[in-house]
């Protein structure tokens, strides 16, 4: 066996893979085999953004809907399988080494998490059975011109008018907006607050009057992100999480879920076996990328370990600290695969694209400085 070939075979492997029952794995292993078609399987080879080909993103949704495995973190009583950390690991990891396109839906990952939490019995009723029938697609509203990291710095205004907020402003750098049904964002519902105080955070359907979306082409020509704008929009005061000037906390529970899941194992692993192709075809006696695609492995196998010790036994330093280590860790480690990709095959089509669209992973749900802030105060550093 050559090192190539080591590397390879024990990175399929996956250190979830002896946490979870023979029958379950048994069972998950069959399903991938006789669902996943060749195509499915090569539209997630092709996969450089944070989706998967719609059509195949559409035909493998409604496979793992009727399976009853789309929302792997889902608890039963909303309609997921009720898997344990230890199952859902597996699972992901499972898709990733036979190639399954990626969904990254902001409904089953996020705002339906978020709902789930906080939202009313009529909320969850009325939002959880259309994500998971996938009727829903979600979008997140929180990025303006003038409010990135600084997101408190932002400038929608809701101005309440009776039962409804009138909504004008617009929103920037919104990932799949021109695909969503719906947006979850956060607004001003007071003129005169700044700041954290004085916001509200609100579901809105995307097909309302005075919603037009114009697509942002990035440096790989996609156009996965967008700039919303909002031109006296009229949407329900009753559609909102939390209270009314009180958004920023239900904004933080959110930030919270989608820092700690917007890059996980499998994504790493499915940039890994990407990475791993490409030198595997360019520079396979390459010793010097051998090693740096060696201990890249090694790094993915260290950060499925944090990611389920902290799922299984969440640290003393709390929720927020945790959330940021857990993204800032995994955007520059994904950066870190891509990087090697390009650098073994520089005019390679997906390595160039993948390695683009990661630019802005340490950007994203904020900063790496910005979280390198957030562990610091955690731990009491001055």
């Amino acid at each position: 066996m050559n090192a190539f070939t080591d590397i390879s075979t024990r990175m399929s492997a996956g250190g979830s893979r002896e946490r979870v029952s023979i029958g379950f794995r048994r069972e998950v292993d069959h399903f991938l085999h006789e669902r996943l078609t060749e195509d499915l399987r090569q539209a997630g080879r092709d996969t450089t953004g944070l989706k998967s080909d719609p059509v195949a993103c559409s035909k493998w949704r409604a496979i793992l809907y009727e399976k009853g495995w789309l929302a792997p973190a889902w608890p039963k009583a909303y309609g997921g399988p009720g898997w344990s950390a230890e199952q859902q690991l597996y699972f992901e990891n499972a898709c990733a080494e036979n190639d399954a396109p990626v969904l990254m839906s902001s409904g089953i990952r996020t705002i339906g998490p978020l709902i789930m939490q906080a939202g009313s019995t009529e909320q969850q009723a009325r939002y959880l059975p259309p994500i998971l029938r996938g009727e829903h697609e979600w979008c997140q509203g929180f990025s303006e011109p003038q409010a990135g990291s600084d997101l408190p710095a932002l400038g929608l205004k809701a101005e309440r008018d009776g039962n409804v907020f009138v909504l004008n402003g617009s929103k920037l750098w919104t990932s799949f907006a021109h695909q969503a049904s719906h947006m979850y964002l956060l607004a001003r519902s007071d003129a005169q607050s700044s700041g954290r105080d004085g916001l509200v955070f609100l579901l809105v359907e995307m097909d309302l009057p005075g919603i037009s979306v114009r697509p942002i082409r990035c440096l790989d020509g996609t156009h996965e992100v967008s700039e919303v704008f909002f031109d006296n929009v009229r949407t329900p005061a009753a559609d909102r999480i939390g209270d009314i000037d009180d958004g920023w906390t239900v904004a933080r529970t959110l930030m919270q879920i989608a820092r700690s899941n917007n890059t996980t194992t499998g994504t790493l692993r499915r940039a890994w076996r990407a990475a791993a192709r490409h030198v595997k075809e360019v520079a396979p006696g390459e010793m010097t990328i051998l090693r740096q695609l060696n201990d890249l492995a090694c790094r993915i196998e260290e950060f499925e370990a944090l990611q389920l010790k902290v799922e299984t036994r969440p640290p003393s330093c709390g929720r927020k600290a945790t959330s940021s280590l857990m993204k800032l860790t995994a955007t520059e480690l994904h950066q870190a695969i891509t990087e090697l990709a390009i650098q073994a095959a520089p005019h390679n089509r997906l390595a160039q694209s993948k390695y683009f669209a990661t630019r802005a992973a340490t950007i994203y749900s904020g900063t790496s400085e910005i979280h390198r802030n957030t562990i610091a105060w955690a731990i009491g550093c001055p």
